[in-house]
């Protein structure tokens, strides 16, 4: 029996950062006692060959995995594993320690199944970070989401400079890294996603990858709301330095077509918006990268994941991989264990003996 949705009552009573709260220090309590997870993994794991995979030298029990965003500073990654997931991402952290921006910064639009949120990149930085990951270590891959610091200062060759830092920092501990490129870095608003800064950042992370001898694989993460004449260059540029895979897509930016009255929106104000209303978006730019990149690079997809159906979609369009984070605030702990029992069956159904017979029929 799913008790969620009574849960999601008394949770939704409550501002949506401090539901987050309860939440993460209920898991961290039951991380904490160790013998709870066993049990809390009989409940929602699930198991088929037909999901297994290869990416970048890892091997994913399951094409599903946790978004950056929700554990931040990686404290409950073993936790989060015994939900099922084929792989975590922690994150994103920075270079320099950051509270985020002032609250309130989330919040709930219940009745477009999305979340807005302006957290200002709060964590505690690479050393909480990797201090958390040297006491955990669950069977699955856990990827480090690394941006920009939440500085005003930090801009320009600076902005680089701090990513680099960063990078130069984690990378030995995460099974793969991913570049959140699209937060501003300059004074004017301009992202990393700008070819030219873009260009100027990869190629810094690359001599420090080489310098010292650091094999996770590099991602790059787009945000949902670019052109596809800039996400080409985009991609021209991560070819050329030879980037090993894609994350698509980050938050957006833009409220058009949401059932949430716009006086609501208008109280809100400036924030990312995820979930349900980005899933368009991913579509487009998921199936777009897959066929200007031939299907040579993994894409992790993500924007609206929420079901078994919508998940196959994202496959079919090209992701090898795809990720939530807000579908759980809706949906419960068990999604995870429902998107892959739903994939599996659809892979039958459709005479699929693996899931990578799937990936990018659709944009072929």
């Amino acid at each position: 029996m799913n008790f969620y949705p009574v849960l999601r009552e008394l949770l939704f009573r409550i501002e949506p950062e401090q539901a987050h709260h309860f939440i993460f220090n209920t898991a961290k309590c039951f991380q904490a006692a160790v013998l709870p997870l066993p049990v809390i993994r009989s409940m929602y794991r699930f198991d088929s060959e037909r999901l297994v995979s290869h990416r970048f030298g890892l091997r994913f029990p399951n094409p599903v995995g946790l978004a950056a965003g929700f554990d931040k500073n990686g404290e409950i990654v073993n936790f989060m594993a015994s939900l099922g997931f084929g792989f975590l991402e922690i994150g994103s952290v920075t270079n320099l320690p950051s509270e985020g921006n002032p609250a309130p910064r989330l919040f709930r639009l219940p009745e477009d199944r999305a979340l807005i949120n302006r957290m200002g990149l709060n964590n505690k930085g690479p050393d909480a970070v990797l201090a958390n990951l040297r006491r955990q270590r669950p069977s699955i891959p856990v990827g480090i989401n690394i941006a920009k610091s939440n500085r005003p200062d930090v801009v320009g060759s600076d902005a680089t400079a701090d990513m680099v830092s960063c990078y130069r920092q984690v990378a030995a501990y995460g099974d793969y890294i991913v570049l959140n490129v699209s937060c501003p870095n300059t004074k004017d608003g301009k992202t990393f996603e700008d070819p030219e800064i873009l260009q100027g950042l990869l190629r810094q992370v690359q001599k420090s990858r080489q310098e010292k001898e650091l094999s996770a694989p590099l991602l790059v993460k787009f945000s949902s709301d670019l052109t596809l004449d800039v996400l080409e260059k985009a991609l021209e540029v991560c070819e050329a330095e030879n980037i090993d895979g894609y994350v698509m897509v980050n938050t957006s930016g833009s409220r058009a077509g949401l059932a949430t009255r716009q006086s609501a929106l208008d109280a809100i104000g400036a924030g990312g918006l995820s979930g349900k209303p980005l899933q368009a978006k991913a579509l487009e730019k998921i199936a777009f990268a897959y066929r200007f990149l031939a299907g040579r690079k993994p894409i992790v997809g993500l924007g609206g994941v929420d079901s078994p159906e919508y998940a196959y979609k994202l496959i079919k369009a090209g992701a090898s991989l795809v990720q939530f984070y807000t579908a759980m605030v809706y949906h419960g702990p068990a999604l995870c264990q429902h998107i892959n029992e739903g994939l599996d069956a659809l892979l039958e159904r459709e005479g699929f003996e693996s899931i990578d017979q799937a990936i990018g029929v659709d944009s072929k």
